[in-house]
């Protein structure tokens, strides 16, 4: 007997307030994702079923804490990246991923879905050659807080911000990456809970001040 095939999401009712005009936006790529994201690589078996709570609107909330230029480091499949690029056409969004194929898919999510505020890098965080000058820098699901500090912080410029997507483990985290904070100088660091006023599982993200 095999698998009955996994079926995706419905699309929850907080997609429209989160995404408002955009929504017809993320509903493309939410389709996109769904049909090619594990046979490509870029989410796991399961993750169809919960594609829009646990993985689009767990990056959309997190929208209005961002201004200027940020960099997004480790996008992969353009969570949070993509998401957050359609939520706020007013930011401008660079996605740093240095896998081939990962860069392909976002490279041809930014066309397909005429994303005009995206600028796709292929590198690593650690050879970035544009010194300290984004904003802001987010990530998700990319590696603890005592690893993510030496491949971020470097990135944003003088009084920027990390703002990094974490899960329920986010105080420890800190607690552990006491001496990276302390190297880095980073200040006013502090778990911070987005959405819960919109989506059942609200969001938590590491906020953190950078001084160069």
């Amino acid at each position: 007997m095999t698998d009955a095939p996994q079926q995706t999401e419905p699309e929850p009712p907080a997609a429209a307030e989160i995404f408002g005009a955009r929504v017809d936006v993320a509903r493309r790529f939410a389709e996109a994702l769904a049909v090619e994201g594990e046979q490509r690589g870029l989410i796991g078996p399961l993750e169809r079923s919960r594609l829009w709570s646990r993985h689009i609107l767990n990056s959309a909330v997190i929208a209005p804490l961002f201004s200027g230029r940020v960099g997004d480091v480790g996008s992969g499949a353009g969570l949070p990246g993509l998401v957050l690029a359609i939520a706020r056409p007013d930011v401008e969004w660079v996605l740093i991923e240095p896998m081939e194929r990962r860069v392909a898919w976002l490279e041809e999510q930014v066309a397909a879905l005429g994303l005009d505020n995206v600028e796709v890098v292929r590198t690593r965080a650690e050879d970035w050659k544009r010194g300290p000058s984004l904003d802001a820098v987010t990530a998700r699901a990319v590696s603890a807080l005592r690893t993510l500090i030496p491949i971020t912080a470097p990135l944003v410029r003088d009084g920027g911000e990390l703002i990094l997507l974490k899960g329920s483990s986010a105080p420890a985290e800190i607690d552990a990456a006491a001496k990276q904070i302390k190297k880095f100088r980073l200040s006013d660091v502090e778990v911070a809970v987005v959405g819960a006023d919109i989506v059942p599982d609200p969001s938590r993200v590491i906020r953190a001040r950078v001084r160069v």
